[in-house]
């Protein structure tokens, strides 16, 4: 396998980095950092390791690989590729991979390197379990990981320089079970099967994989926005790696997004002793004159922040962000304290790749959308810049474990940290769901210790992460306590092909009727009496062509019966609905956009509520 890189460069300009409307991060994080990373994407070698002998037989040693496999790309795909098919049975129970490749030492502008600098190796996603050799030699991630648990976010590991030489192997194990307590989203199980609304499993080198020279002190790649706006303030959120304990001075710089001056529009300094490790801290500056992003107008701001040491030397991140505020107010969620109403649209990508996503997007714009909620999956971070650019709201949500217990409450918890640490940069996320129809809750109504775990997740979010509204259960059995609903909005999952029983439905939803609407009551816990303190949101329905949620399959009469449905969505006071769904997805065949053209199969504007995107009274 040849081991060479058109990029051996670690250091580029500002300008080349952010040459504006036509840059395409290839990096799935919202943090760009001033070097030129080097991916390994590509052929790699592969094994199977059907008997899980590797560990025992240390094939981070030395091992024979008989395959080859294209990363990124799923164990799945690489198991059919290695037996010359081009689809495999899902595998059951567990599964273990090695992958393996050489890489040459890149050269860094200073020589070596070592002083100040050090390289490091990053995981765009993969798991559910990772563990990595260098050389033989087990390395752990900037966590402290052996093993790292998890497989929609990114994660790191520094090189140490002592184990470096001129070529270096890189070994990957990757293990995955069926494990129902895990956070599988709507992956199979040994809870739910393959089939209707679970799909097969899609697991392991599922995303980049990259090399980078970054400072031994530095800013790490994640930053979380709050933004006041009626007093132009900004509450970064940001995260300091020290090996170095010393005096710093973290330095900001805001620019305008296509700003011709280099001068900043706003800057400040902020001294902090900092000890060895990591460090998590807030600043904050005001912008002067600030404009909001919305949907509209989505203006960003480019975010240059730096971490200098006593000596002045810097390591810098950028990134844009947007000042807007969310709120879930009475009868209607507002952004910007104007009233919006939610034209929403489920989207479920599944293995789609970058480009296939953005043309989804751009299909669901033209549907007449503001809203898509991304349905419980790991997803290319790059659609949340991707939403940011074009105005597009975005709800996102925790991959659910598919069974109730202590274990499963852990996972669900860990990967909501890991998310959020990772995509609190984005003005274009606005909803977050920590549960869906109560998978991997299903005790919701009966177990005192899911419900507190539940609202501990909501409170825990009202504080950290007031930037965003907070949905405790999406579709039924939203937890009250003490008669306060746990849940920023009021959500009901309604499907029906028959146009008298969605009125009825709808009917029973706003004179705030909590049995017998949706298949499970509205609220468990303590009673609670709505009286349009929350807003409404139908947050599914339609689906229509699928054969568990009936109604046309052609797509003219389809869009006739959503239009149909849409008006009585219209004519009642509810804040916002979101259609089921974008695109098929293996056996649920009800989707509107072509999912591999990106072209509409109904007609343009048919999800909008008015031209204005605001609900007709």
């Amino acid at each position: 396998m040849e081991a060479i890189h058109p990029n051996y460069s670690t250091s580029k300009s500002k300008e080349e980095v952010f040459a504006e409307d036509n840059f395409v991060n290839p990096l799935p994080r919202a943090v760009v950092r001033p070097n030129a990373p080097i991916l390994l994407d590509g052929e790699w070698k592969f094994s199977l390791d059907a008997d899980d002998k590797g560990l025992a037989d240390a094939w981070y040693i030395s091992h024979d690989y008989q395959d080859k496999a294209n990363w990124p790309g799923s164990i799945e795909d690489h198991i059919a590729a290695a037996k010359g098919q081009q689809a495999v049975k899902a595998w059951q129970d567990k599964v273990v991979a090695w992958y393996e490749r050489e890489f040459p030492l890149p050269v860094r502008v200073n020589g070596s390197g070592a002083e100040h600098a050090m390289l490091q190796l990053t995981f765009g996603a993969c798991g559910y379990e990772t563990q990595v050799w260098l050389n033989g030699i087990p390395l752990k991630t900037v966590e402290g990981e052996l093993v790292h648990v998890g497989e929609y976010t990114s994660f790191s590991y520094e090189l140490p320089e002592e184990t470096l030489q001129p070529v270096n192997r890189l070994t990957v194990r990757i293990a995955d079970t069926m494990d129902a307590d895990t956070t599988r989203g709507k992956q199979e199980s040994h809870v739910y099967k393959r089939g209707g609304i679970w799909y097969q499993t899609y697991t392991g080198a599922v995303r980049s994989i990259w090399l980078e020279t970054v400072e031994r002190n530095r800013l790490r790649s994640r930053v979380g926005v709050v933004s006041i706006v009626e007093d132009n303030l900004v509450r970064f959120n940001l995260t300091t790696r020290i090996h170095d304990p010393g005096e710093y001075v973290i330095r900001l710089k805001i620019f305008n997004r296509k700003q011709e001056s280099n001068e900043p529009i706003a800057t400040d300094d902020f001294p902090l002793t900092l000890e060895a490790g990591q460090k998590r801290q807030r600043v904050v500056i005001e912008i002067p004159d600030a404009k909001l992003w919305s949907i509209e107008h989505p203006h960003l701001y480019r975010l240059v922040a730096e971490l200098i040491n006593s000596k002045g030397e810097k390591a810098e991140i950028e990134t844009y962000f947007g000042l807007r505020k969310i709120e879930s107010r009475g009868c209607c969620v507002y952004l910007n304290n104007k009233p919006i109403y939610l034209d929403g649209i489920l989207y479920q990508p599944g293995e789609a790749t970058y480009e296939q996503i953005k043309r989804h997007m751009y299909a669901m714009k033209e549907l007449g959308c503001n809203l898509v909620r991304i349905h419980i999956s790991g997803v290319d971070p790059r659609i949340y810049n991707l939403a940011d650019k074009m105005g597009m709201l975005l709800w996102v949500e925790v991959p659910s474990p598919h069974r109730s217990n202590f274990k499963s409450r852990e996972n669900h918890r860990d990967e909501l940290m890991r998310m959020l640490a990772l995509i609190g940069t984005h003005p274009s996320v606005i909803i977050w769901s920590l549960y869906n129809e109560d998978w991997g809750a299903q005790d919701i109504a009966t177990n005192p210790d899911t419900r507190q775990y539940i609202m501990d997740m909501y409170h825990y979010m009202q504080l950290a992460h007031p930037q965003f509204l907070v949905v405790d259960n999406d579709g039924w059995q939203h937890i009250s306590y003490e008669g306060r609903l746990k849940s920023d909005l009021l959500t009901a999952h309604l499907y029906t092909p028959d146009i008298q029983r969605w009125r009825q439905m709808l009917d029973q939803l706003v004179s705030g009727q909590m049995v017998g609407v949706a298949a499970f009551p509205l609220v468990v816990g303590d009673p609670f009496f709505y009286r349009n303190q929350v807003p409404l949101i139908v947050s599914e329905w339609g689906g229509f062509g699928f054969i568990d949620y009936g109604g046309p399959n052609d797509d003219a009469e389809r869009a006739k019966q959503i239009s149909l449905f849409k008006d009585e969505l219209r004519k009642r006071p509810i804040a916002g609905d979101v259609y089921t769904q974008a695109t098929n997805i293996e056996d649920e065949r009800n989707g509107l956009i072509d999912e591999e053209t990106g072209a509409l199969k109904v007609p343009a504007g048919l999800l909008a509520s008015s031209k204005s995107g605001k609900r007709s009274e």
